[in-house]
């Protein structure tokens, strides 16, 4: 057996570092979540090239004391245990003391504080977890602390960080979680340069929601409330109708410590059965205040994971609010905002049109919003007398000489132009492509078509065709006839295929559309990140996006077809997708997304059918050109005249 031997302290810390710094996002935290100890009421994060070149946290908390400067960075070093017993009822949120020798030991560290009322502070500066220097200066009450190049003497861990824009967007969601947990804490988030948030620390979740997730996400949100058995459930949760495509927009707190537990996400979805589609996630933020000896908050060193003293306790309590909150059927209402944050909302109220988002200020107008659509100028008042005034029945309607509405041309008057010429204004109508329910813009449409109406009961077959149209059921599958079968044709999954196969052909050139006015789409700060990572994918597919801030995303330009009638839900999937290809397959990633946006180019079923899109995919269809969905499900249905005959017993 090979001899055993101490490791060096310093190799033993870079192991300890491997385990709590993962990365910039991870040093955030642990500094965060000290100042919170430190009884900080205000604290500011700002990072450069995404929390690799420099990190610096600001707090006004109570500050470190001259002698306990040094003392602070050593391993196993806290303020917060001290006996075996303090681990039965843990109140704070760091009790490790690893945080700050672990990142000290992979970085550059200089240490700023002065405790409350003292004359001067003190400047400490580490390299390596090596002290360099330390001496006296004048600071202000609190702490400041600089990590500058990160894993610099790491370079095993270093490769394996990703590019800048992604390790900030971890740090953005770290942020947002802090807020969240301590809504009595001002947080202030500037990266690069830029200030992303700033919450009031108001001590209201409602405006630590709002000012770091949004006002879409804020202005839906349900109440969920439940006390029980010594504990207290507080938060909010979204409609079924505001669900997501992933998880990442759901936020558990157990006594202001973000956790993930799938036990508390298990609850939440199960008060959601039936109530939302396949693929959906619900939006909540629940903090849930428990006795600190039920929960045990030391089973893994980033203290994000948690075991329960009673889990069937805690999953009916959080089930029970949430259910609570749908059972009561809240509107939807606005949030009451601190004075902090009142001069972004400027008393703006919003109500959602079916289909389209408007703003409706105050003094009547409305402005465009996210593709949507503007009424400043035409003689409508709301959107009850809009509705009186065009039904979902009418394609054509007349508004006068007002010229108000202004929209993108229909793709299939587009052809091949520019996209800088793909843009009308409309003089004297406005049509719809399908209804209200389901239009994210207003699209222009030429005079429709003769339908596809079916041929006569007599047995001979069109001039050219081997096969007659006999209709359309549940507005879903086509009815066609051949030779002595009947083709039920599933017209969504056979559309799907026949886009797909066209962009996967890499000859073939996507037709985009440029948006008249960008669709603005509030994403979580990862799945923005992935998007923007992947600018180069997702414009070889037509689309073209843009960073917008805070986790949201500017959407300029899409492929011609595409369906806007849920953005962000749109590119959630496509961000997804583009996850689980991952970087060591393209090819897979690739086709990911483009299942994507062939299911959403894709005739939806339930909808009107244009007379020549029908008679292409019945030719797809019964040629063998396509068998099945890119997902593997058969697009049509053979019954031969010998099967039916059977079936009635006449044969």
């Amino acid at each position: 057996m090979p001899k055993i031997y101490e490791m060096p302290p310093h190799l033993a810390d870079l192991i300890a570092a491997g385990e709590v710094v993962e990365r910039p996002a991870s040093v955030v935290k642990e500094l965060v979540e000290n100042s919170i100890d430190a009884g900080a009421k205000s604290v500011t994060v700002e990072i450069k090239s995404g929390g690799m070149a420099e990190i610096r946290v600001t707090d006004d908390g109570c500050g470190i004391a001259e002698a306990d400067a040094e003392t602070a960075f050593l391993r196993h070093a806290t303020s917060k245990l001290r006996t075996e017993r303090d681990l039965e009822a843990i109140g704070t949120l760091g009790f490790r003391g690893e945080a700050l020798a672990a990142i000290a030991s992979v970085s550059h560290v200089e240490l700023v504080t002065c405790e409350r009322g003292a004359a001067e502070g003190t400047r400490l500066v580490l390299d390596g977890g090596v002290k360099r220097s330390k001496s006296p200066v004048g600071c202000p009450a609190g702490t400041t602390i600089y990590v500058r190049d990160l894993f610099y003497n790491t370079p095993a861990r270093q490769k394996f960080m990703k590019n800048d824009r992604a390790e900030g967007s971890a740090v953005t969601t770290a942020v947002v979680r802090l807020a969240l947990s301590h809504p009595e804490i001002s947080i202030k988030y500037i990266r690069e340069g830029k200030e992303e948030y700033h919450t009031p620390g108001d001590g209201r979740l409602q405006s630590a929601a709002y000012c770091t997730l949004g006002r879409e996400f804020a202005k839906g949100l349900l109440t969920a409330e439940n006390k029980v058995d010594g504990m207290t459930v507080t938060g909010f949760v979204s409609t079924p109708a505001a669900a997501r495509g992933n998880r990442a927009w759901q936020f558990f707190f157990i006594n202001g410590r973000f956790i993930k537990s799938k036990l508390l996400q298990a609850a939440v979805e199960q008060a959601y059965k039936n109530s939302l589609f396949t693929g959906r996630f619900p939006v909540c933020v629940i903090d849930i205040e428990m006795p600190p000896s039920a929960v045990d908050v030391n089973v893994h060193p980033t203290k994000m994971e948690v075991r329960f003293a009673d889990e069937r306790a805690i999953f009916d309590a959080v089930y029970w609010a949430v259910r609570g909150a749908l059972e009561r059927e809240e509107a939807p209402r606005e949030l009451e905002i601190s004075k902090g944050t009142e001069a972004v909302t400027k008393n703006i109220t919003m109500r959602d049109i079916p289909g389209s988002r408007v703003f409706a200020p105050e003094d009547g107008r409305r402005e465009p919003v996210s593709g949507g659509f503007m009424m400043g100028r035409a003689n409508v008042k709301n959107a009850d007398e809009f509705y009186k005034r065009v039904t979902a029945d009418t394609y054509r309607t007349s508004y006068g000489q007002d010229n108000a509405f202004k929209t993108a041309v229909r793709p299939a008057e587009i052809g091949t132009t520019s996209p800088q010429k793909n843009h009308v204004e409309l003089e004297d109508t406005l049509t719809f492509r399908d209804s209200l329910s389901e239009a994210q813009t207003f699209i222009p449409m030429p005079e429709p078509e003769k339908p596809l109406e079916p041929e006569t009961s007599s047995r001979e077959l069109p001039a050219g065709r081997d096969w007659r149209y006999v209709g359309e059921a549940l507005a879903t599958y086509i009815i066609v006839e051949r030779g002595d079968s009947i083709f039920l044709i599933d017209k969504h999954a056979a559309h799907e295929r026949i886009i797909f196969d066209r962009l996967k052909n890499k000859k073939y050139d996507v037709t985009s559309q440029l948006l008249l006015t960008p669709v603005v789409c509030g994403l979580d700060p990862q799945t923005a990140g992935t998007l923007m990572d992947n600018e180069a994918v997702l414009e070889e597919l037509g689309f073209e996006l843009s960073d917008f801030g805070g986790g949201s995303v500017a959407l300029r330009q899409v492929p011609i077809d595409m369906d806007l009638s849920d953005p962000e839900g749109m590119l959630e999937e496509i961000a997804e997708k583009l996850k689980t290809g991952g970087r060591r397959d393209i090819e897979a990633m690739r086709d990911g997304v483009l299942h994507t946006v062939a299911c959403k180019a894709a005739i939806k079923a339930g909808r009107r059918s244009e007379p020549s899109e029908l008679t292409e995919l019945i030719e797809k269809v019964l040629s063998g050109a396509v068998r099945y969905c890119p997902h593997g499900r058969p697009v049509s249905l053979e019954l031969t005249k010998y099967h039916l005959d059977r079936s009635f017993k006449r044969a």
